[in-house]
């Protein structure tokens, strides 16, 4: 019988033929890929994963998780203020392995936004992001905890932006406005974590899952670093109280055409004893300027309910009656 002889190259003496194993991994980062991977690489040592110890009635403790993201070196992070609900401390598991204890240092459930501060700490802070400049289809990062699941990475556009929705501080509710919706997959232990754009700049804070496939996060804008700021430095938010309820109406077309611009705020409901009461405000009048501000919705009107002015008179222009009638609102403060 004649035996088989296996050999290693197919020509003896010719140099060894390597296979072709297409481009090197480095080759085959597309864009896409490249920013994914560089976003990670610059976001991922910033977020932390919360667990938490939260009172609930009867006297017992529950075990509760979330995100949270690095914003000072010196131990601020940012988080969803529901995520810190009912907690004043808790654990802080960085990407490097080490758990830093943390206490909760402010909280503002009507924005969904809380600050957290751990001791001894030396933190790579994100840089943070405008919102306001983000579009539709635009390429969004999520850097989160989801289930448990430490630097967890997902990527998708930003499918809506002017979304809301409601918080509540257990006693007054509020619209959350301005709210960005996204594609990238969200899960439990992903809120407070970072939504970031393609630069790495911190433009969200992720804060519920809105349904399959969808996901909101709460914009890093110029209110929202207001908030942020007044969390560490005051540990809460002082926010005005106007007393209205109301909703949008579209404007008479010669007022439109006057002001350029097409809906107001109708006035459905004067708190009794409120600001705007005192103020001279009726029902079905029709604003359209609050402190010089044109006002379209409530949520043009909640933008301008802050620290700066609480009892201070605030000018108000109003459609009544055929004519435009000045008054002047004297703002209070809104009591948690």
């Amino acid at each position: 019988m004649t035996s088989i002889q296996l050999i290693a190259a197919p020509f003896v003496g010719a140099e060894q033929q390597q296979p072709d194993l297409g481009p090197s991994d480095q080759e085959a980062l597309d864009a896409y890929s490249t920013v994914i991977t560089t976003v990670a690489e610059r976001v991922t040592p910033s977020v932390a994963s919360l667990r938490v110890r939260r009172r609930v009635p009867g006297g017992y403790q529950a075990q509760g998780s979330g995100s949270a993201v690095a914003i000072t070196p010196d131990g601020y992070l940012t988080t969803s203020a529901h995520v810190v609900e009912g907690a004043d401390r808790g654990t802080a598991s960085m990407p490097n392995g080490v758990d830093l204890p943390f206490e909760v240092v402010g909280r503002d459930p009507l924005s969904d936004i809380a600050v957290i501060r751990t001791n001894g700490a030396d933190l790579q802070p994100v840089t943070l992001g405008d919102a306001d400049k983000l579009r539709v289809g635009q390429l969004v990062v999520a850097v989160g905890n989801p289930m448990g699941l430490a630097g967890s990475v997902t990527a998708g556009v930003v499918s809506a932006l002017g979304r809301s929705f409601t918080t509540s501080n257990g006693r007054d509710a509020r619209m959350v406005e301005n709210v960005i919706q996204t594609d990238a997959a969200l899960n439990p232990g992903n809120s407070g974590g970072a939504l970031v754009d393609g630069r790495g700049r911190i433009v969200g804070i992720n804060t519920a899952v809105a349904g399959v496939g969808l996901g909101l996060a709460v914009p890093i804008n110029e209110t929202t670093r207001r908030i942020i700021a007044a969390l560490m430095r005051e540990g809460r938010f002082r926010r005005a109280f106007f007393g209205i309820a109301g909703g949008r109406r579209p404007l008479p077309p010669r007022v439109a055409q006057a002001l350029q611009r097409s809906a107001g705020l109708e006035v459905v409901e004067v708190i009794p004893g409120s600001p705007a009461e005192s103020g001279g405000i009726r029902r079905e009048d029709l604003l359209v300027e609050v402190d010089h501000r044109p006002i379209t919705d409530s949520g043009d009107l909640q933008g301008l309910m802050v620290t700066e002015a609480i009892g201070r008179p605030v000018p108000v222009r109003v459609f009544r009656g055929g004519e435009m009638v000045d008054l002047a609102v004297v703002p209070t403060e809104l009591k948690g």
